[in-house]
């Protein structure tokens, strides 16, 4: 069913086809009106996961100075500008709000019309609130953040029936830089208020954000460029400047590395980083310099991919010169993941198949692999693609196999979802 454009004619009815629909997966039944795959599939995630449909269960609301303090340490701070020039003056025509959460589900900023505010008070909708799919069920925040992408939740798509008078439109943000979620913008309102534009409009905006952030981040790097040439006019041997992040402001003496990889907390001293090896590492004004050691610190001896958490994959090394670990993009969890199922490695064709299911799209694979080794440098080679042979590799999964990287849709991890249904973590 076209939920969009049978409610553009005719809101009342869309919304009791999908009553019934939402009754019938409640009970078992096979609906007469099937619901939409993306809604679907966030049914079956909460069925799974416990959250019950006639409970309007709401967490604790976040206290003002912690909303506060989450408001002053987001990067969504930066793009409030472009998300109140792009959506709020139309929100409040249309009787809608908008709502920017961060990646945890948190609602930090809420703005519109008066009296849908107060509607959405009634729902628990508040600053403060978590709405994570798997705390209030399928909704326009919690769901666009597990399938990042774009979602439309009208009427009784909503999983729990108390939101079922509401219709939300959410899209995720995510950082330009290296994909990972720093939140959702979302527009909502009471059901009769559903456009079938709304989805389109909602994205275009955050994607107008992100170009917001890309912007931002390459002012800052201009800025540490500046600071960064007359300390290495001065050096000797290999070094490079790079910001808090790893991107790379200034080389000296060594081709250019667009990223380094970073350890989550970072101090100065004698360090081992995947791309450069031994270093020696100094701060700057808002950033690094990383001197390469003439001596060799160690090496990785163990790597841990974890992916049991559906929205933070991460990457953690250790070895004789300690510990660093790194949040993952979706695609580069992907790629890793691929990579640790398949030691002996992968071809640029073979990959292309287990991702797109076209081995024809090497251009695209070659790319992809190009960004995730200037990211982890030595800790994988080519012709074929794989991890060092001499690293210890454990790669973590969700306890439920319908969990791993629930927004890929890559033919080969559809296929170890269903491979490995009925076990638990497992390691490799």
């Amino acid at each position: 069913m076209n939920v969009a454009r049978l409610a553009a004619v005719d809101a009342a009815q869309a919304a009791r086809l999908l009553s019934e629909a939402r009754d019938a997966t409640l009970a078992g039944r096979r609906a007469r009106i099937a619901p939409r795959p993306v809604i679907e599939q966030s049914w079956d995630r909460m069925l799974r996961s416990g959250v019950d449909p006639d409970r309007d269960f709401r967490s604790g609301l976040l206290s003002f100075e912690e909303v506060r303090r989450r408001r002053e340490e987001s990067p969504l701070r930066h793009v409030l500008p472009v998300l109140r020039e792009g959506l709020l003056s139309v929100a409040d025509v249309a009787q809608h709000i908008m709502v920017v959460a961060d990646a945890d589900g948190r609602v930090l900023w809420r703005e519109g019309a008066p009296p849908v505010l107060r509607k959405a008070d009634g729902l628990g909708f508040e600053l403060g609130a978590d709405w994570r799919e798997d705390v209030v069920g399928t909704n326009g925040v919690g769901t666009p953040a597990v399938v990042r992408r774009p979602v439309q939740v009208f009427a009784a798509e909503h999983f729990v029936r108390s939101h079922t008078s509401w219709t939300c439109t959410g899209a995720p943000i995510t950082d330009p830089r290296d994909g990972r979620l720093i939140g959702v913008v979302d527009v909502s309102g009471p059901l009769e208020t559903m456009h079938p534009a709304t989805l389109a409009w909602v994205d275009s905006v955050a994607k107008l954000a992100e170009a917001r952030l890309r912007e931002l981040h390459l002012n800052a790097l201009e800025r540490l460029r500046s600071v960064a040439a007359p300390v290495l006019a001065r050096l000797d041997g290999r070094a490079l400047v790079v910001d808090r992040d790893g991107w790379t402001a200034a080389v000296s003496g060594m081709p250019y590395v667009r990223r380094v990889a970073l350890p989550k907390s970072l101090v100065p001293g004698c360090r081992w980083l995947p791309s450069l090896g031994s270093c020696v590492v100094e701060p700057l004004a808002g950033g690094w310099l990383l001197r390469a050691a003439e001596e060799p610190l160690g090496t990785a001896t163990r790597i841990v991919l974890d992916l049991a958490r559906p929205r933070r994959s991460t990457l953690t090394v250790s070895g004789s010169a300690g510990s660093w670990s790194r949040q993952l993009s979706p695609r580069h969890a992907e790629l890793l993941y691929l990579l640790a199922a398949h030691r002996s490695g992968r071809g640029a064709a073979e990959l292309a198949g287990d991702l797109f299911g076209d081995p024809s799209r090497t251009v695209t694979v070659r790319a992809e692999m190009s960004r995730v080794r200037r990211y982890f440098g030595e800790l994988l080679q080519h012709r074929p693609y794989r991890f060092r042979e001499d690293a210890e590799i454990e790669v973590l999964l969700p306890d439920d196999p319908r969990d791993l990287l629930p927004s890929s849709t890559a033919p080969a991890i559809t296929r170890s979802r269903t491979a490995a249904r009925g076990g638990g973590p497992v390691t490799r």
